[in-house]
């Protein structure tokens, strides 16, 4: 199963601030905004949302249609496939996709200890 770009979505109290942490620890803005509440960080490969207000807890974020610079690649496993998959190994999902849908769409599950992962397919 290919997930694609991995990255952490981060809920923050203040974006200002975290945007400022992560820029001492050799993060840059990738991507997003203050005046859309977000800000996409970049060190290298590793890649860190900071959301303000958009969600309650961390979230584990998988892309199957990019790489690690979100940039669209050709050969993924689309959402849908990846949703058969786990409901077919007893994987239960928070949120699932339209399985004769085609295009954008995403999952939600969690893992054994309540941490959610969204498949997030933005093509």
């Amino acid at each position: 199963m290919q997930l694609g770009a991995f990255s952490i979505s981060l809920s923050v109290k203040n974006l200002q601030a975290s945007k400022e942490f992560y820029e001492k620890l050799g993060f840059e803005v990738f991507a997003g905004g203050d005046e859309q509440n977000y800000l996409i960080m970049k060190n290298d490969q590793i890649l860190i949302g900071l959301f303000h207000e958009m969600f309650e807890k961390n979230i584990l974020t998988f892309n199957p249609s990019w790489n690690q610079e979100a940039q669209e690649i050709s050969d993924y496993d689309d959402v849908r496939k990846i949703q058969k998959s786990l409901k077919e190994s007893g994987i239960p999902l928070a949120q699932e996709a339209d399985p004769n849908g085609s295009g954008p769409a995403s999952i939600l599950l969690f893992d054994p200890d309540g941490n959610s992962i969204l498949i997030d397919q933005h093509v």
